[in-house]
């Protein structure tokens, strides 16, 4: 640590997407970015100390105003104190995920306001302490430092976080060339609380088996680029069953997307957002719009985000 740093540029603004949590069968370990939509925080040196939030936007108007407990701000508070900061900072933050919708809200908050602090005081961070530092912003908000969302946000594609002596590293998958997802947000509020809450503490040995098998089948799958075994695997055997039962119209939504021949398709973190896999554009689309119609069927208006798995991660903005 160093006795104090300076900012080397008067302010800036972090992007960072929404995700895929868990990929159905990487529960607290996968994730994948969506091309859209993003959060953006901006920070801006301003005379005095401390950090204080001046203005929040977009599809969310009220958010935590103690930076200790706010998703965007609660890891830069730490890295600033790490690193010895003393510069005051106005935070602005545009919420272009809503919360409560299992599309990885507060982890691109926290991702993009470490990610704009790095810049700002030119630390050059590496992935795994931004990470880090993120999961103290994934903790003020959900009340658990699960690292899928935020990798995800972070690095970009599709991600695995493996859990080390050294401590969280993120590895990179690859995927089939030609796969798209597709998420279907319902306009419910599901909270990640709430969700986490709904989760026995005792799993059967043979759903544990049954679901570390699909695991690794599916990493297996991505990186032989095998689209039969990738469709066997995509399954949710551990979770979706007690999840499903908090998303109004669940299994019609999941039965409309294998209809359309999507190749797995399950609840999206802790929900009540819906995902599939798709072979290609086209069939993402597709699947999407029957989900859609399912939600309606279901008297729930819905949107609908179409993007290739191998989606960017958070970037500086501008």
């Amino acid at each position: 640590m160093s006795n104090s740093v300076q900012a080397t540029r008067e302010e800036v603004t972090a992007e960072a997407p929404a995700g895929i949590g868990n990929l159905a069968v990487g529960f607290d370990l996968l994730g994948q970015a969506l091309a859209a939509p993003c959060d953006r925080v901006t920070l801006k040196v301003r005379e005095g100390s401390g950090i204080e939030i001046t203005d929040v936007t977009g599809v969310v108007r009220e958010l935590p105003v103690d930076p200790r407990r706010n998703a965007a701000t609660a890891g830069v508070v730490r890295m600033l104190d790490d690193q010895g900061a003393k510069s005051g900072l106005d935070v602005a933050i545009h919420k272009g995920i809503a919360m409560g919708s299992g599309m990885g809200g507060s982890a691109a908050s926290a991702v993009a306001g470490v990610l704009a602090a790095d810049a700002l005081f030119g630390l050059a961070l590496s992935t795994s302490r931004l990470l880090e530092y993120a999961l103290d912003g994934e903790e003020a908000a959900t009340g658990a430092r699960h690292a899928d969302n935020v990798a995800s946000a972070l690095c970009g594609g599709v991600t695995l976080v493996t859990h080390r002596q050294a401590g969280i590293s993120v590895q990179q998958l690859p995927v089939p060339p030609g796969i798209f997802s597709v998420l279907v947000h319902p306009h419910l509020v599901l909270e990640t609380r709430a969700s986490r809450a709904a989760l026995p503490t005792d799993f059967p040995r043979d759903v544990v088996i049954r679901q570390s098998a699909n695991l690794a089948g599916f990493v297996v799958a991505c990186f032989n680029n095998d689209m039969a075994l990738l469709r066997d695997c995509l399954r949710d055997v551990l979770i979706e069953p007690h999840r499903a039962r908090l998303i109004t119209g669940f299994d019609s939504v999941k039965a409309a997307a294998l209809q359309e021949g999507a190749l797995g398709c399950s609840v999206s973190g802790g929900g009540p957002s819906v995902f599939a896999w798709c072979d290609g554009e086209d069939g993402a689309q597709r699947a999407g719009k029957a989900m859609s119609k399912a939600f309606a069927d279901a008297g729930i208006a819905a949107d609908t985000f179409v993007s290739p798995a191998s989606a960017p991660g958070a970037r500086i903005a501008g």
